[in-house]
């Protein structure tokens, strides 16, 4: 499998890049048991890449319920879409590591094209260097002083790794360059340009942005390289604001480039991008005038890779611009009836543990039929909340539901759909699964 941003041969810590291939391996030849949901109780002691090879069908191969399962034509076809948009649009692309914190997803990425992937805490960093990610960007500032020393080593250690982060405040600044004094490799920052007032993280007005950049360029251990943002926090987010934003933040780098700020820099970083306004992203970052050296414009969404059946189906931007394609939701939670106590209700073994609920519930979207294998669309059949271990179905008499009976849920938010799930199926559409994507939260 390939590295993001280079071979995967060079580093010499210990979570490198040179351990790489290893750690790949260890997936496959991780033992499958008692630690991984939904797997066939009859697989305990077969290691993951066997019963990857015996290509069992989900449905009749032993798997047991809930089962997350990710299709493989739906993920590849993501992967194609957005690498063909920021090419289409002169952008790299970091997409956001924290979505799956999948590293085979990670590799998959690199090979449609993705320039590195962004993170947001220093323990996703450690696990991407495991696999061998050579370029990192983590959307947050970071003042833990053992995760920048060991940030630091790792740096030292591989010269082909390229690490970038945020800077919000001039104490955050104070407080990396103590932890970094005596660094080999200065730490590259971007400063953070807050989204406005009531909004998350980042620098509120230019001059808070000049006293950090300045607190930057008074260290030996940082150095500034650009300017971020997330344009998801503007609040009231139209595409009006969110593009006043980005120019806002485009001007930014500009002035800081006038002003000398990224002398001796190579290229100049500019980055936004979650998976809402990466259309406004595009088409104002098409507008950035010549700098003094080039300008990287850097992409960094990341629920595309799943994307979904709820908040990013309804906010995606392919929905504003559909000429450029659509996204396909590639999870589908199947959970069983195991409960059928009147003909208005049912409930499936499926709860607050296995699915996603913190901005939509899940929806049901097809039945197996326990007695035929038959697969139908799931009419008259409705998620109306979850317990821990339950979800709760309305019903009408369309649904033709009965105990055992499998039922295909549709999530929302990828983002916590992942962390529920340790070992996911990848699966072809005629039920084969294909392999097995290893997730660390």
């Amino acid at each position: 499998m390939n590295s993001l941003g280079g071979s995967m041969a060079g580093a010499a810590g210990t979570t490198g890049a040179e351990n790489a291939a290893d750690a790949r391996e260890t997936i496959g030849a991780e033992v499958v048991d008692h630690r991984f949901k939904g797997l066939p109780p009859g697989a305990d002691g077969l290691t993951v890449a066997a019963l990857a090879a015996e290509r069992r069908n989900l449905f009749t191969g032993g798997f047991t319920t809930p089962v997350l399962a990710l299709s493989a034509e739906s993920v590849e076809h993501n992967l194609a879409l957005m690498e063909t948009y920021s090419t289409r649009h002169g952008l790299a692309f970091a997409p956001h590591g924290k979505t799956s914190m999948a590293p085979q997803l990670f590799d998959r990425q690199a090979e449609h094209g993705a320039w590195g992937i962004t993170l947001a805490v220093p323990h996703q960093v450690r696990v991407a260097r495991a696999f061998g990610v050579q370029r990192i960007f983590v959307a947050n500032e970071i003042v833990d002083a053992p995760a920048l020393r060991w940030i630091a080593a790792e740096l030292a250690a591989d010269p082909g790794f390229r690490f970038l982060c945020y800077v919000d405040s001039v104490r955050g600044v104070e407080l990396m360059d103590e932890a970094l004094r005596g660094s080999a490799r200065p730490v590259d920052v971007v400063v953070e340009l807050g989204a406005g007032d009531g909004a998350r993280t980042g620098v509120r007005t230019p001059a808070e942005c000049a006293a950090v950049a300045d607190a930057v360029a008074a260290t030996d251990t940082l150095r500034l390289v650009g300017v971020a943002g997330y344009e998801g926090e503007v609040p009231d987010a139209d595409t009006e604001r969110v593009s006043a934003w980005l120019r806002r933040l485009v001007a930014l780098a500009a002035d800081f480039d006038r002003a000398g700020r990224f002398a001796g820099v190579d290229e100049i970083v500019l980055s936004a991008g979650g998976s809402a306004w990466f259309d406004a992203v595009a088409d104002v970052f098409a507008e950035v005038p010549a700098l003094s050296v080039p300008v990287l414009k850097l992409l960094r969404s990341g629920a595309y890779v799943s994307h979904d059946d709820g908040h990013y189906k309804h906010l995606t931007p392919f929905n504003r611009v559909p000429s450029e394609g659509a996204l396909q939701p590639a999870f589908r939670l199947w959970a069983q009836v195991v409960s059928r106590p009147t003909g208005e209700q049912a409930f499936v073994n499926a709860g607050k543990r296995d699915a996603a609920y913190d901005l939509d519930l899940p929806q049901a979207q097809a039945v197996r039929d326990a007695r035929t294998g038959e697969v139908r669309p799931a009419a008259g059949i409705t998620l109306t909340g979850l317990s821990d271990q339950h979800g709760w179905l309305r019903t009408t008499a369309e649904a033709r539901l009965e105990v055992g009976d499998w039922v295909g849920l549709g999530l929302s938010h990828p983002c916590t759909s992942f962390d529920k799930w340790q070992l996911i199926p990848l699966v072809e559409a005629d039920g084969t699964v294909t392999d097995y994507i290893r997730t660390y939260f």
